[in-house]
């Protein structure tokens, strides 16, 4: 719950709380915040016990931490059975980015046929120039 909070930030609470509810007081306040906070706790968990028993037996194992958008997504692609561990671990993308900067820089990266480079056209290579006969093509919705 208070993960985020560091030392400093700890002891400026503590300062204030003394400061506004004194020190005879503090302990009473302390007591009443952590009642509060036990008897949320508790309403909560009867209330995530009153949902499972009326969703069935179908829903057992159903988690209320996977109703986050990030939790769901995470333990769907952690999952097996799409097979995308694999996809993942076969895409390299500072390689392909790499290809890609290359590219656009002009640089030859050693692959002259798109056999090699697993059936990609090679970006580098310049078109051939049309001969003095040939004109160059011509099309007529860019001008």
């Amino acid at each position: 719950m208070f993960n985020d909070i560091g030392p400093l930030e700890l002891v400026t609470i503590i300062v204030l709380a003394v400061l506004v509810f004194g020190p005879d007081k503090l302990p009473k306040v302390i007591q009443d915040v952590m009642r509060t906070v036990r008897k949320i706790r508790e309403f909560s968990e009867s209330a995530k016990q009153d949902i499972r028993s009326e969703l069935g037996p179908e829903f057992k194992d159903f988690e209320f931490e996977d109703l986050n958008p990030k939790t769901f997504l995470r333990k769907q692609l952690d999952n097996d059975d799409l097979g995308l561990k694999e996809i993942r671990n076969g895409f390299d993308l500072k390689k392909e980015m790499a290809e890609v900067t290359d590219a656009v820089h002009g640089r030859d990266t050693g692959t002259s046929s798109p056999a090699s480079s697993g059936g990609r056209v090679d970006m580098t290579k310049k078109p051939e120039a049309p001969g003095d006969d040939e004109r160059p093509p011509f099309d007529a919705d860019a001008t």
